[in-house]
């Protein structure tokens, strides 16, 4: 008989009904697998000789909750034992205590770790709004809940949606829970600028407007939602004492990227005015091109050679 036909042995059937004779007490974690729900109990299957029930109190706190909808026949769960026999054999357990304990365990992890969530805001209080994460209430302080400045109007208008947030505190023996929606979105936002900023390279030459006139240059966005810096030293070929001089906010202006170092661009408007003059052509790249003519002294020809991406 091969060893996978094998009829259990004595000590087989001893041993499994051993492992089925479980000492429970209360406080006990349990893991069990949802057998049914009727009448708004769940019957829980621990595969040992005892059945576990969950009254509907025992559930859940997030109002959000659904037994219909959140527990399925099948679905594994964890439930802490409260009492070690409802008179009918049963063992009573809680889930909620155990999703606390799992949810804090989680939540603690999740703020060493920046782990982002999606939550859906419950409602807003004084002082910014409610949202549950993992059936645990976390308060998010409106000054955390959006780049944005946020008036009471903008706030009650996010009750009901959805925002992704990270954890900021987390405190299981004071049950405070603190999240922050701002710096999620903080997060995205250089992502996508870091994602942008590899579209570019120095040695571009690009259209940008004029954004912002300050003493020292002026910032020119380059499209993208990309703006760089074209220090005043940058702007003429000549010694001028303020960008005012030269641009005005609002102006079209061509300028070429000279460096990128820690998310910052400078850009340069002379680079292309010195190339002009000495009859160059700026150096190649895969985002450039130039033509086979020659080269003009004209700055309309010049820039006819380069290509200027909007």
């Amino acid at each position: 008989m091969s060893e996978e036909t094998k009829e259990p042995t004595m000590a087989d059937m001893e041993a499994e009904i051993n492992a089925s004779m479980v000492n429970y007490k209360e406080g006990d974690m349990v893991h069990g697998v949802i057998a049914g729900i009727e009448n708004y109990v769940v019957y829980v299957d621990l595969g040992t000789y005892m059945q576990g029930i969950i009254l509907p109190d025992q559930l859940s706190d997030d109002p959000g909750f659904s037994m219909l909808d959140d527990l399925k026949p099948g679905a594994e769960i964890d439930a802490i034992v409260i009492r070690k026999d409802d008179s009918n054999g049963n063992l009573v357990l809680s889930l909620k205590q155990a999703n606390y304990i799992n949810a804090w365990r989680e939540i603690e992890e999740a703020l060493e770790n920046g782990t982002e969530y999606t939550v859906k805001i419950a409602e807003s209080v004084k002082g910014g709004a409610v949202a549950y994460l993992n059936g645990i209430r976390g308060f998010i302080p409106t000054s955390r809940l959006s780049i944005a400045r946020l008036d009471n109007e903008a706030k009650e208008a996010l009750v009901g949606k959805t925002v992704s947030v990270i954890v900021v505190e987390a405190d299981a023996d004071r049950r405070k829970l603190i999240l922050s929606a701002r710096e999620a979105e903080e997060r995205k936002a250089e992502e996508e600028r870091a994602e942008k900023l590899s579209e570019i390279h120095t040695g571009m030459v690009l259209k940008g407007v004029v954004e912002s006139i300050k003493p020292y240059g002026c910032f020119v966005d380059i499209g993208n939602g990309l703006s760089g810096l074209v220090h005043i030293s940058q702007i003429a070929n000549k010694r001028i004492k303020t960008p005012g001089e030269v641009v005005k906010q609002g102006q079209e202006v061509d300028v070429k990227i000279t460096e990128i170092k820690d998310g910052k661009i400078s850009l340069s408007m002379k680079a292309l005015q010195d190339i002009m003059e000495k009859n160059e052509t700026p150096e190649k790249s895969e985002n450039e091109y130039v033509s086979g003519e020659e080269a003009s002294t004209s700055m309309s020809a010049l820039l006819g050679e380069i290509s200027i991406d909007d």
